[in-house]
């Protein structure tokens, strides 16, 4: 699969989640306490995601 969901440590001992793309990281959460918590990110993101609207800033 071309993109997934990471969940990785920073330096500061936090746990990330990232979103990747053919292996390149297209955005991450903030640092998290537990595991727990970047967990229910990315699910928050599966959930609210495709019905968040589109603001295009360009016009």
């Amino acid at each position: 699969m071309a993109h997934k969901f990471e969940i990785r440590k920073n330096k500061a001992g936090e746990f990330v989640a990232y979103f990747t793309y053919n292996g390149e990281s297209i955005w991450w959460t903030e640092g998290y306490s537990s595991k727990a918590s970047a967990k229910n990110a990315i699910e928050s993101v599966l959930k609210n995601g495709p019905k968040a609207e589109i603001d295009d800033q360009t016009d």
